[in-house]
């Protein structure tokens, strides 16, 4: 969906360069020096409004976290949020996730999360899915060889549509939950602002981690 253009959003990027780059492009391979310390760095593609990317900084001082944002208008949004938190640990992107192999080099990024995507619910958009096979091989480029990737999501199709496309990709599952808010799981949970909206209409919350399989590995399996 498309979010109606704020004006105050672009003034307010460009006044936070600190925080947020429009050019992410140029920081492949050398993302430390946009924090304050040179930690792991975990993505989130589609971090909205930031409620997520900003709680997993808050919660994890130890991990640096980009968010990653298509809509200027929405990243803006995020940065607002996140400016007073003044977090050490946390860089905003506006740009597109499509691009992703392109803003940082091989193995830069140690996990990936994919939050409440837009789920492109009919066949001819099947490629536009973020768990699409262009865009897991994308992933791919940019995690170690035992990456991991995070999904979750309120849509039911989307997410049997992804566990396939990760299946058929050689991913291997860690874990799968069909009713997040109520496993174990939720403990540690930080949720988006979509999830909190429809955990409260009783809808169930999906989610899977799944990593990589290094080359090495994936031959020693298939003999």
């Amino acid at each position: 969906m498309r979010v109606r253009n704020k004006p105050w959003a672009q003034p307010l990027i460009d006044a936070n360069s600190e925080l947020i780059t429009e050019a992410p492009e140029q920081y492949a391979g050398q993302w430390e020096t946009r924090f304050v310390a040179n930690q792991p760095i975990h993505v989130e593609i589609g971090m909205g409004k930031g409620q997520f990317i900003v709680g997993m900084a808050k919660a994890h001082p130890e991990i640096n976290f980009i968010g990653v944002e298509i809509q200027k208008s929405v990243a803006a949004t995020a940065l607002k949020l996140a400016l007073p938190e003044k977090l050490p640990n946390l860089q905003l992107v506006s740009g597109a996730g499509e691009s992703i192999d392109t803003y940082f080099q091989p193995q830069e990024v140690t996990q990936l999360y994919l939050n409440f995507s837009d789920p492109w619910p009919k066949t001819r958009h099947t490629k536009r899915r973020l768990t699409y096979k262009s865009f897991l091989a994308a992933y791919q480029n940019i995690l170690p060889a035992n990456g991991v990737i995070e999904l979750k999501t309120d849509n039911q199709g989307f997410f049997e549509y992804s566990l396939v496309s990760l299946n058929n990709f050689g991913m291997v599952f860690d874990g799968v939950w069909l009713d997040l808010h109520n496993s174990e799981e939720n403990e540690a949970n930080v949720e988006t602002e979509y999830e909190q909206k429809f955990s409260a209409k009783g809808q169930p919350i999906y989610k899977v981690r799944a990593h990589f399989i290094s080359p090495k590995n994936k031959q020693r399996s298939e003999k």
